[in-house]
């Protein structure tokens, strides 16, 4: 694998990592890496990555964003996460799929779920196999978070508190948002709602800018029919790095990890970044967007609509119980968090950090370790 360089002494401290394992069935071609991080809250849940450059670096720092996300969110998991090796369009996925969760049968603390590159399908193989998976279809009795749109959702309701903070008006605000998926797109939608108005958005094909607006109903259209919103008829095409530079009021990371870094930060021009994917820019990068006035809600607090929906069918509850917990922990943790940082005058990630480490230690000091 390509993880030989991970640096184990710079990222081990007391909360975690429990486990750090790298998974091989040579018959299918598996290569995955899973990382329990901390278990003190109960059994970790985070979802599956799957992508061909995908290192123990990323799995690791996207685990511990699940343990302060599902601190943070006050749900009794910690945090884990998984990715597998391999290019989610041109793989057999099914026996890849299938593979690993025999690999992983007897690691009990950690449950899958759906993340980039899977889906309530994959979630479904899982559960096949080894009867343990979140994330499921509806007709296995799960709650599909990618179809309703869980995330998106959860970034919707953090706009309607955080736009406080930053004197914004939603109702005909604009937005840029990278990566037009399974969590960009249903967040457009219930922006739209709000009077949000879409003027730009990426998929892994490339761009389209309008800054006249666009029609997220036309847009989807488009995407679902040429397979990338470059298919839209109006605007104009631009490339992934232009889409950093629109203008804009807000803007939402919604795909890979670092997108925003310092090669690119100085070009943002919004007012709100709503950090839509996990670990999304770099630290150096979200410090000088904080210098420049723009306010940064981070990942673990903006994007758990996905984790509290998993949850919540987790501990067999229904979908409208999710959408009414996502809406509520997520505006209440945001309108917290951001008036912390405003008291403490500290960056927003950090006040985030401090909630939950709060909560995780508290759990650790109960006696329920995680090492």
């Amino acid at each position: 694998m390509s993880d030989s360089t991970f640096d184990y002494e710079r990222f081990c401290d007391d909360l975690g990592p429990a486990k750090i394992v790298h998974l091989h069935d040579p018959l299918v071609g598996l290569q995955a890496i899973l990382v329990i991080d901390n278990v003190a809250l109960g059994p970790s849940i985070g979802g599956v990555r799957m992508a061909p450059d995908v290192t123990t670096e990323e799995v690791f720092r996207l685990a511990r964003a699940m343990t302060l996300k599902n601190a943070a969110a006050g749900l009794p998991h910690g945090g884990g996460k998984a990715g597998i090796l391999a290019d989610p369009k041109t793989v057999p996925k099914e026996s890849l799929i299938r593979a690993f969760a025999r690999a992983i049968r007897g690691l009990g603390d950690y449950i899958p779920g759906p993340d980039m590159g899977t889906d309530e399908s994959c979630m479904a193989w899982i559960e096949d196999e080894i009867g343990r998976a979140v994330g499921l279809p509806r007709s296995l009795g799960g709650i599909p978070l990618d179809e309703i749109g869980a995330t998106g959702w959860g970034l919707a309701a953090c706009a309607e508190v955080a736009a406080d903070f930053c004197a914004l008006e939603l109702d005909g605000a604009t937005l840029a948002i990278e990566g037009f998926g399974n969590v960009g797109r249903p967040a457009a939608r219930f922006l739209a709602e709000k009077g949000v108005r879409l003027v730009a958005a990426s998929d892994s094909r490339g761009a389209v800018h309008d800054p006249g607006g666009i029609d997220v109903e036309e847009l989807i259209a488009a995407k679902d029919a040429s397979g990338s919103v470059t298919g839209h008829s109006g605007g104009t095409k631009i490339s992934h790095e232009e889409l950093f530079t629109v203008p804009c009021d807000i803007l939402i990371p919604a795909a890979r990890p670092d997108c925003i870094h310092e090669g690119n930060v100085a070009g943002i021009q919004a007012k709100l970044l709503l950090q839509g994917a996990n670990i999304p820019a770099t630290s150096a990068a979200e410090t000088e967007l904080h210098q420049r006035g723009i306010l940064v809600v981070p990942d673990f607090i903006a994007n758990a609509g996905g984790v509290i929906c998993a949850s919540v069918e987790y501990h067999g509850g229904s979908e409208e119980d999710a959408l009414v917990q996502i809406a509520g922990k997520i505006g209440s943790n945001t309108r917290e968090v951001l008036r912390a940082a405003h008291a403490g005058g500290v960056e927003p990630r950090a006040a985030a950090v401090a909630l939950a480490m709060e909560r995780v230690e508290e759990a650790m000091a109960r006696g329920r370790v995680s090492t």
